[in-house]
Formats: structure tokens, C-alpha cells, sequence
């Protein structure tokens, strides 16, 4: 199947690892110029250069903090700048410090806010121009919370549903605009971020991690944990031309996980 993907410009936002590396790595084997975003500029150096040596879309790099409205006004223009073009764009973001209720301060309160919801509004609203000047997608990655809470994580509950609404408001935005945004979310993919809350979850309960990986694996019908592979191959469907009819809606990538309709 020909996604037609090729030639056109990505930009990934949090892309120097784990989810946001892979669907960047995806999109540049269908021939996609993908612009990669994080706060470290020598992991993004190396990124870029792996990226690259697959040899099929361009790829560039700048240093980001999406908690920062000028960081990516600027990520914006110098993915213009370099492409001359935006077409898709991936929301991404390192998930907020695991706690419960009476853990979290204000200031814990606020930093996921600008992490979790605030910079995916505003880099919509700094890349919306571009895109629409040729219609295109928006793909926003949540969690599974969106569907369960998650025990623990209630900063992550609480603003990765807020991604939901969003979505399903901007769907009907922006269609006249022939942009479609999606939202997917991961369950128990293998990253470094899921080994940080599997290695909290084992503190707290004051077993091994390999404890809590059993535990969680056998509450998964596919019993293992899926690849930022998997993940991205679903990911880069909804943003290609294979999807021309699907929009506010939300897609779980779980292992059938979570038990609710």
C-alpha cells in the first residue's frame, strides 16, 4: 500500500527517543522530511545522524522545551525554514511525575498543565497556519488513562483526557480546512518512561521489578509489553493517506489492555 508519504514534511515533537523517535524513524522509511525536537542537542545530533543514514526523507533537528512558547514558535519556523512546507504534525511529551492527590503541589499541578495540554495547544496554533494552507494531519499522543485511569498518575489522568477533548473540539474546526487529528494512545509500550513507572510502582510496593512486569504483563490478553515499533506502525497509518475518513477519535495501542468499550 502506498501511504504517500513521501516528499512530505513532519514535524515530531519530543522525538529524540522512545515513541517520538520511532514514528520520526517510520515516517523518514516512507521518504518523509521529519524535523525531530528535544530538549538535548547532542542526543538530537545523533538522532538526526541515524535517521540520515537510512537515506530516504530528510531529516533536521532543533533544540526544544515545549513547556516554552518561544521554543516553538522558533521549532515552527525553522521547520519552514528548511522544508519550506509542513504538512503533519505529531504532539508529543515526556509524561509527569507519578503521585497521588495529596502528593502534588500547585507547581507540580501547573508544570504538567504546560507539559501535557499547553504545549500541544500551542504548537497546534503556531503550525495550523501551514498546515492548512494544503490540508493535512494532526496526530496527539495521549495514554491509555484516556480510556482507565491509571493508578498513581493522576497529573497524567487528568491532562491526557484534557488531549481528548481538544481533539474531538478541533475535528470539527478544522475539517472545513481538510486537516483530520487524531488521538492515540499508548498502554504498556517498552520505554524508558513505562520502565520509570514500573521501577516507582515497585518501590511502592516494596517488591523487584521484575515482580511488577510479571503483574502487568499478565493483565495484558497479548502478554508482553509492545514495541515503539508497534506503535509508530499505527501511528504513521493515521497520518498517511491510508486514513482520508477518520478524525476525532481516539485509538488505543494496548495489547487489549483496557477492558472498556
Amino acid at each position: 500500500m502506498d501511504l504517500n508519504l513521501n516528499g512530505k514534511t513532519a514535524l515530531v515533537m519530543a522525538s529524540s527517543q522512545g515513541l517520538g523517535f520511532a514514528i520520526a524513524e517510520r515516517l523518514v522509511r516512507e521518504g518523509t522530511n521529519v524535523m525531530i525536537s528535544g530538549r538535548d542537542e547532542e542526543k538530537l545530533k545523533k538522532k538526526a545522524a541515524e535517521l540520515e543514514s537510512i537515506g530516504l526523507g530528510k531529516v533536521a533537528f532543533q533544540k526544544t522545551d515545549i513547556t516554552k512558547t518561544g521554543d516553538i514558535k522558533r521549532l515552527v519556523s525553522k521547520t519552514i525554514e528548511v522544508f519550506g512546507s509542513l504538512h503533519l504534525l505529531i504532539n508529543n511529551a515526556g509524561g509527569p511525575p507519578a503521585g497521588t492527590f495529596e502528593d502534588l503541589t500547585d507547581d507540580d499541578w501547573q508544570n504538567a498543565f504546560e507539559l501535557n495540554l499547553l504545549s500541544y495547544i500551542r504548537a497546534i496554533r503556531e503550525a495550523l497556519p501551514y498546515i492548512k494552507e494544503q490540508g493535512g494531519k494532526i496526530l496527539n499522543i495521549a495514554s491509555s488513562s484516556i480510556k482507565e485511569p491509571i493508578p498513581g498518575l493522576i497529573l497524567s489522568n487528568t491532562f491526557r483526557t484534557g488531549i481528548v477533548g481538544l481533539s474531538k473540539t478541533l475535528a470539527s474546526e478544522l475539517a472545513a480546512y481538510n486537516i483530520l487529528i487524531n488521538t492515540i494512545a499508548p498502554g504498556r509500550i517498552a520505554t524508558d518512561r513505562v520502565r520509570h513507572l514500573d521501577q516507582f510502582t515497585a518501590e511502592k510496593q516494596g517488591v523487584d521489578v521484575e515482580s511488577v512486569e510479571m503483574s502487568m504483563k499478565a493483565q495484558i490478553p497479548l502478554r508482553r509489553y509492545g514495541t515503539p515499533e508497534e506503535f509508530a506502525n499505527v501511528a504513521v497509518f493515521l497520518l498517511s493517506d491510508a486514513n482520508t475518513y477518520m478524525t476525532g477519535s481516539s485509538f488505543l495501542v494496548d495489547g487489549g489492555m483496557i477492558k472498556s468499550i
